[in-house]
């Protein structure tokens, strides 16, 4: 469905390889793009250089004793979800799982999956704290923090909340609100990302529902009667604020990823205008928060949000 915008060619401008900007979907250079909004794969930065022999077998020896966030689901298609707003869909039935344990029980546990090839599918996701190892802890002060420190300077970014470390066989789509940069250390993966501009055709569930911040579209088999606009998807390989995200692995295997997570920027004194697809997205999802909070009733929210619409129509 829709179309996938590669990164392959070379940059009109012939310009220095490095950065990706999502308009000619080249090397950054003649659109301005990482001055404005930052749509780029970026490449070369030696972020996470240390981390790179980060394989299973590393980890297991120096990552620590701590406990870990580990989720299964019974198909490679995991869907996250908010176990605070279950509360409001009763008949919700988690499509996934999640339990602590320690990484050697992840890994025997995600070697045994392999072994078997059923359908089975496990991920850990845990930010990186000081449960880890020693030798854990010099890789990454040893990160390239004078760059990713400049980029949130001169981004504007907020605060770095936190670094998630995340492996396993996973499939999502999910929206993105906050920035952040991705380290893909070890794959065999495909990562797709989607534009603000293209929030229509991703149907996402409701800012109420546990599954919020995902598409509802099942993208190995879409449902077009149902999710028409879907048709039309454009994506693109880049990280941005406000962009939507979907990771498949081909071949099977294991990928392993650093997140930098970042707060958004604060909002500008001056509105410009028109604006930006982000920014309508952002509104759109507080005016479903205050809708929610007003009527004490999220399930009401989308029957008088499309009362409404009908009304504007006539």
């Amino acid at each position: 469905p829709g179309a996938v915008t590669s990164s392959s060619r070379p940059c009109p401008s012939g310009e220095p390889r490095g950065l990706r900007c999502s308009r000619c979907p080249a090397p950054l250079c003649c659109c301005g793009q990482f001055s404005s909004v930052p749509q780029l794969v970026l490449t070369d930065t030696n972020l996470v250089y240390p981390a790179l022999k980060w394989d299973l077998d590393y980890l297991q020896e120096n990552i620590g004793n701590g406990d870990f966030s580990v989720y299964s689901a019974s198909t490679h298609k995991f869907l996250y979800y908010d176990e605070k707003k279950m509360a409001n869909f009763k008949n919700f039935k988690p499509k996934s799982s999640r339990e602590e344990m320690k990484f050697a029980e992840f890994v025997d546990k995600l070697k045994e999956i392999q072994q078997k090839g059923g359908p089975e599918r496990l991920y850990l996701q845990q930010t990186l704290n000081d449960t880890v190892g020693r030798k854990i802890v010099v890789d990454f002060l040893g990160f390239n923090w004078n760059w990713i420190n400049k980029q949130q300077g001169k981004r504007g970014w907020g605060q770095l909340t936190s670094n998630l470390l995340l492996i396993g066989m996973e499939v999502d789509q999910h929206f993105l609100t906050g920035h952040i940069i991705t380290k893909i250390l070890l794959t065999g993966d495909r990562c797709i990302l989607f534009p603000p501009d293209q929030f229509e055709c991703l149907y996402p569930y409701p800012v109420h529902h546990p599954c919020d911040r995902q598409s509802q579209v099942d993208f190995d088999n879409p449902d077009y009667e149902k999710f028409p606009n879907f048709r039309n998807v454009v994506g693109y390989e880049t990280v941005v604020e406000g962009w939507w995200d979907h990771t498949s692995l081909l071949n099977g295997g294991i990928t392993i990823t650093v997140n930098f997570w970042y707060k958004g920027a604060p909002t500008p004194k001056r509105i410009e205008y028109p604006l930006k697809a982000h920014q309508k997205v952002a509104i759109m999802r507080n005016i479903e928060k205050m809708l929610g909070e007003a009527l004490g009733n999220p399930q009401e929210v989308w029957k008088r949000t499309i009362t409404a619409v009908e009304v504007i129509k006539g």
